[in-house]
């Protein structure tokens, strides 16, 4: 078996043996954290320095094995208040040195028990910077864990023998592919349920309605509205828009009225149904924002094409650029597919373009949000309709608040709509009043051929 390890293996507080198994045949010895026995999942990277116990309940890291790049993880413990879900979800954990004992009086078990006690299979003591550089250089794969019994088999005359690395990696290759995997049925509530208005709203008559779309949502989301006096319904992610519709019926009269679509698993190319109910929303002229996974939902309804990236982006520190502030917001991100839509004029100016679908009947959209590592769109709005999105994470959970002003946006769409869209920051400074949405206009034509396209 070709491993790759260093001495921090001899640190973790597991003697039993654990290997990371990746499609492309390499494999990384290490020690068993959590539950024994084998796990499969796309294989992915967060850079997260906190926030362990959020990542590890985020619905959206469903049928992943995450890596942590940070190298100490654990120190903290597990807690009965961070979880952002009822379960854990991811598929497997790699962490290099795990934390030898919890420091943290919130604490109420350590990672490793919780891991255990929910039957995930993790592995320490590997070598996770050079594992991170793999990943970044040929890209996520499909990848196992195996420890314990896992590891071995029954040979001739009934003797124990180690399996062969050729077994593991055809049992990893065997394993289903993230591309076209549609996966936000698997993690949606199966019953409606509502989050009333909280804080300093609470007991008062809710400033709005909102129809929040589970495709994978995480606690804090509906938690951030509800504090700013929205009483939220969460639905299943199979709710039709007559479900959406009979929510709004038992609103006050007159009361403002939204959707949202949640964070999630799974490849957007595959989720026809929850376009289909986005496009009945934006046919209505319902104020929508969506984000994460909701993101990438607004751009297929839009008419653009969905595209997997290399290596995705997760963790709490990823710089995006708000075109709307010209501010710089350091942001919480779990993604790994992107939309493909027009992000530049060609000279770092926003463009406008038409969105495709219908031949335009959805009118002009700009990339409002850009990724500054890559050039990512992180953000779509629409000008000639009350919709818009973000592709990351602004509940913070984990991660910083740059981005908490986007739940107050969706508030005063809901309650202002005259005010929209907003004004994207020129180059110079901000618009002017009165002036115009400093965006070019992009080839439509174009614009056609990418829905075509994808």
């Amino acid at each position: 078996m070709t491993t790759t390890s260093d001495p921090i293996t001899d640190m973790t507080t597991s003697s039993t043996r654990a290997a990371l198994v990746l499609e492309d045949g390499s494999t990384f010895a290490g020690r068993a954290y959590g539950a024994t026995g084998s796990t499969f999942g796309e294989l992915v990277f967060s850079t997260g320095m906190t926030g362990y116990q959020e990542t590890l309940t985020d619905p959206s890291y469903h049928r992943q094995i995450v890596v942590m790049t940070a190298p100490h993880v654990g120190n903290t413990g597990v807690n009965d208040d961070d979880p952002e879900s009822g379960r854990i979800w991811v598929s497997g954990y790699v962490v290099r040195d795990p934390a030898r004992r919890v420091s943290s009086w919130r604490a109420r078990r350590s990672l490793d028990e919780e891991l255990a006690a929910q039957g995930v299979v993790g592995v320490s003591g590997l070598d996770t910077r050079a594992l991170t550089r793999r990943l970044r250089e040929e890209g996520v794969m499909r990848a196992g864990i195996f420890s314990g019994e896992a590891l071995f088999e029954e040979g001739p005359g009934g003797r124990v023998r180690e399996r062969p690395v050729s077994d593991l990696v055809a049992q990893v290759r065997s394993a289903p592919q993230m591309a076209g995997a549609n996966l936000a049925p698997e993690v949606s509530t199966r019953e409606s349920y509502v989050v009333e208005p909280s804080g300093e709203f609470a007991g008062r008559a809710p400033v709005a309605t909102v129809v929040a779309v589970d495709l994978g949502i995480k606690a804090m989301t509906p938690v951030r509205l509800a504090e700013r006096g929205v009483r939220v319904v969460v639905v299943p992610q199979s709710s039709t828009i007559e479900d959406v519709l009979e929510v709004f019926a038992q609103a006050p009269e007159g009361a403002p009225r939204g959707v949202f679509f949640s964070n999630g698993p799974g490849d957007p190319d595959a989720a026809e149904h929850e376009v289909g109910l986005l496009r009945e929303v934006l046919d209505r002229g319902i104020p929508f924002f969506g984000i994460c996974f909701g993101n990438q939902i607004l751009g297929r309804a839009l008419g653009y094409g969905t595209f997997k990236l290399g290596y995705g982006h997760r963790g709490i520190n990823q710089p995006v650029l708000d075109r709307t502030t010209g501010k710089v917001e350091v942001t919480a991100h779990n993604h790994g597919f992107a939309v493909d839509a027009p992000v530049s004029d060609g000279s770092g100016g926003a463009v406008a373009s038409t969105a495709p679908h219908a031949g335009g009947r959805y009118g002009r959209v700009v990339v409002s949000h850009v990724g500054l590592n890559d050039q990512v769109v992180e953000g779509l709005t629409c000008l000639d309709l009350p919709a818009f999105s973000v592709q990351y994470h602004p509940e913070a959970a984990a991660g910083p608040h740059d981005a908490a002003y986007l739940f107050d946006r969706f508030v005063g769409l809901l309650t202002d709509p005259g005010a929209w869209p907003p004004r994207l920051a020129s180059p110079g400074g901000p618009v002017p009043d009165g002036g115009a949405v400093p965006v070019a206009a992009a080839d439509e034509t174009a614009a056609v051929e990418t829905e075509e396209k994808h």
